[in-house]
This record gives structure tokens, sequence and C-alpha cells, in this order.
């Protein structure tokens, strides 16, 4: 019998640290979903897609696992996209920062319970949030929107699985600061577009961040004790 965890946004930051976090098990199988292949692992499997555009979510197909123990998602790919205050930002960014943040992540958990939702085995539906989605932050309009979207989205699936037998656990994780590719975005924002950017910088020059292997690590223990876990939306450092 195998685990297998659909995860998007493998090709680096959280995404990347943790499907190889999750390849150190035996037995666990990975079906990475990004733009760009990074890892290379017998038990790892790609698709290279761009969740930007949403019909890339419609067309993924979920797969038969007639061995399987447990199937999981991920949702882990997300974007900041453009930080500038709103009126300053193109169309195109706000309308690209909705599709991956959110309505790729819908699409894939709407076909992950059509899919699954009557198998008899363990069933997971992570989301990657953001301490953001409760927080107003200025110059993060579209990504705070989206997340605080993703949370509820999260919520009313929760909602809805409660009253299935053998229904999927679904939980929303917001993993804090890290030091990712993100935040290297964050800090090379302007002053008059982020009031904040001197937070970020000083996060860095006081070695604030996270690790993606400590954070990837967190959410690994999380997902195999989730069922003690009660709260569908979660910040990583209540645990």
């Amino acid at each position: 019998m195998k685990n297998y965890f659909y995860i998007t946004g493998t090709s680096r930051g959280i995404g990347k640290a943790l499907a190889e976090r999750i390849l150190k098990e035996k037995d666990h199988v990975v079906i990475g979903i990004s733009r760009k292949k990074t890892i290379t692992h017998p038990n790892y499997k790609h698709y290279s897609l761009d969740l930007s555009d949403p019909k890339s979510a419609e067309d993924f197909k979920f797969e038969n696992f007639p061995d399987a123990a447990s199937v999981n998602l991920i949702n882990n790919a997300g974007s900041i996209g453009e930080i500038k205050f709103i009126g300053k930002q193109t169309s195109k960014n706000i309308r690209s920062m909705f599709d991956l943040n959110i309505v790729s992540a819908a699409v894939m958990m709407n076909k992950f319970v059509e899919k699954y939702n009557d198998l008899d085995v363990k069933k997971v539906i992570a989301n990657i949030s953001s301490g953001a989605a409760k927080n107003p932050i200025s110059g993060w309009s579209a990504y705070c929107a989206s997340k605080a979207a993703l949370d509820m989205y999260s919520r009313v699936l929760a909602e809805e699985q409660t009253a299935r037998k053998n229904g999927i656990k679904v939980i929303a994780i917001a993993p804090g600061i890290i030091d990712t590719q993100m935040q290297d975005e964050i800090r090379s924002a302007k002053s008059e577009d982020f009031p904040r950017l001197n937070d970020f910088v000083n996060y860095k020059a006081e070695k604030q961040l996270l690790s993606p292997d400590l954070v990837s690590e967190k959410i690994f223990l999380i997902l195999l004790g989730i069922e003690t876990i009660p709260e569908t939306v979660i910040s990583l450092r209540d645990y």
C-alpha cells in the first residue's frame, strides 16, 4: 500500500521542500504539478502545468490508485504578484493572482472530491494559506484577498465533508514568513508601493525567516496527525 501526494508548485520553495521531505518515506509517492521539474526521484512523477491558467487545472486528471493507503492534495502553488497600491495595479496582474491563488486551487479541490470522495482510504486536502488572509497589508491586495478566499473555500469544504462518512479531512495552513523567492520579491518592492518594506528587509537581516526545510517538516507532521486537529484554518506557529 502506498501514500499518494499531489503537490502543486513543486519547482521551488515550500512545495519542493515538502515533496523532498515526503519522498524520504518508504511507500510515499509524490505527483508534482508545476511549470518546471526540479526533482528527480523514483517515486516522483511530474506534470508540467502553469496553474496561473485555470484551464490547466480544468484539464488535469486525477489518477486511479488501487494500492492507495491514502490520497492527499496539497495546494501550494501561489504568487504575491505586483506589490502596488490599488489603482496602480494592472488588470492582468489582478486576474492572474486570483486565477493562481484561488481559482485553480478551487478547481483542483473540486476535481479531487469528485474523484476520491467515495474511495475508502484516508483522504486529505491541505491548502497553503497565509497570515495575509486575515491581515490587510498595503500593496498586497490581490494576495490578501485571494488567500482569504482560499481559507473560506477550505472552511466550506470542511463543513460539507463533516456530514459525509469517510469524508475528506481539509486544512488550510498559514506557514509563516519563510526564506523563499517570494521574500526576495517582497524585499525588491519600492517603498512608495509597500509601506512595510523595512520590516521585511529586517526579517532577513535579523535571520527571522524560517527555512523551507523546517516548515516542510512541520507540515508533514501535521499531515500525519491531521485527525487530531479540530480546526480547519490554522497557523503553523501554533503547532
